[in-house]
């Protein structure tokens, strides 16, 4: 049995798992895990898997095929909701190859630098996940306390310039930890924790000075999406109170539902990653399965569900989609 430490960049976790055979590995190689003990059902357990991943990736696709298409959906809120279907695309497409290969071809084996450009990208993503949601929180602040302005306040370009942004602060985030990793030595040659190269997991496995990248990845947790999640309720309180001051009970209404959509999206994201973190940190006897079983979720739930909950939440994208199928039928 061996004791691992795994987490999202610096979040403390330990737990125990098989010790995988090592045979014919150099200390740059890794042995990525499916489900110890439940080997023989990796046939079995990818099934709601690529289906998860399948319905993520085609429902991703088509919110950004009917905002780029349908005149009706060319406004900043939708802008925001491509961008957010981009991100939830990069999740799925940085962690599915490694996830399948091992449940379907029993593809273990990851070279350094494969597991370093993946991990990069899964937490660049992660990061990026965040920010949009935070962008969206402005973008209903905007739209509720200041509805004559939206329009000006923000405009397409604007909106563009705010996705390019913040794809840049992400991938600058796990830039600098990332090209650490490459420059560690290994001398633990061992199993990852889960399906997919994750910072904590290999830096768990360097004999170099880890310090930086410890102290670094829980200091980005901390400052980004820490700071993401207060912006977002302080917009939500302001919200809220702009929502109070108004007279008509049906206009609050109105406007609180608005929200909600954002609201269940930012519950997506977060919740399963704050369940992931308390599974680690407080998990400690809890089998392994428990955790490679969250782990999944953290990364799959949010791109499979976001395009769920806009389809039936928001009414112009149910629109969109009954036109397009109407439209297919005539053909």
């Amino acid at each position: 049995m061996r004791r691992l430490n795994s987490g999202l960049w610096g979040t403390p976790g330990v737990f125990w798992m098989p010790t995988l055979p090592t045979a014919n590995l150099s200390y740059s190689t890794f042995l990525l895990t499916g489900f110890p003990g439940l080997e023989w059902a990796h046939q079995w357990i990818s099934m709601p898997i690529f289906v998860g991943y399948l319905v993520a990736l085609v429902g991703n696709s088509t919110i950004l095929h009917l905002v780029r298409t349908d005149p009706s959906l060319h406004q900043p809120m939708y802008y925001f909701l491509a961008i957010l279907a981009v991100t939830d695309l990069g999740l799925c497409m940085s962690t599915l190859p490694s996830v399948l290969g091992v449940l379907w071809f029993d593809a273990r084996t990851v070279g350094l630098v494969p597991c370093v450009l993946q991990q990069h990208f899964l937490h660049s993503f992660s990061f990026m996940e965040s920010a949009v949601l935070f962008a969206m929180a402005l973008d209903r602040l905007v739209a509720i306390r200041f509805p004559l302005r939206y329009a000006s306040v923000l405009t397409g370009s604007r909106v563009a310039l705010t996705g390019v942004v913040l794809g840049m602060r992400s991938a600058a985030l796990t830039a600098a930890p990332s090209l650490h990793l490459l420059k560690f030595d290994y001398c633990r040659p061992g199993a990852l924790s889960h399906a997919y190269c994750l910072h904590q997991d290999m830096i768990r496995l360097a004999c170099s000075d880890t310090r930086f990248n410890r102290l670094y990845g829980l200091c980005i947790i901390m400052l980004a999406m820490g700071s993401d999640v207060l912006f977002i309720l302080l917009s939500y309180t302001v919200i809220l109170c702009t929502v109070l001051a108004i007279a008509s009970a049906g206009e609050r209404l109105k406007a609180l539902n608005t929200c909600v959509s954002h609201l269940l999206a930012v519950l997506c994201f977060y919740v399963p990653v704050l369940g992931l973190s308390i599974v680690h940190r407080f998990g400690h006897h809890t089998s392994p399965l428990v955790h490679i079983l969250m782990g999944t979720v953290s990364v799959l739930f949010p791109p499979l569900m976001n395009p769920v909950i806009y389809s039936i939440k928001t009414q112009q994208i149910r629109r969109a989609i009954l036109k397009v199928i109407s439209v297919g039928k005539t053909k």
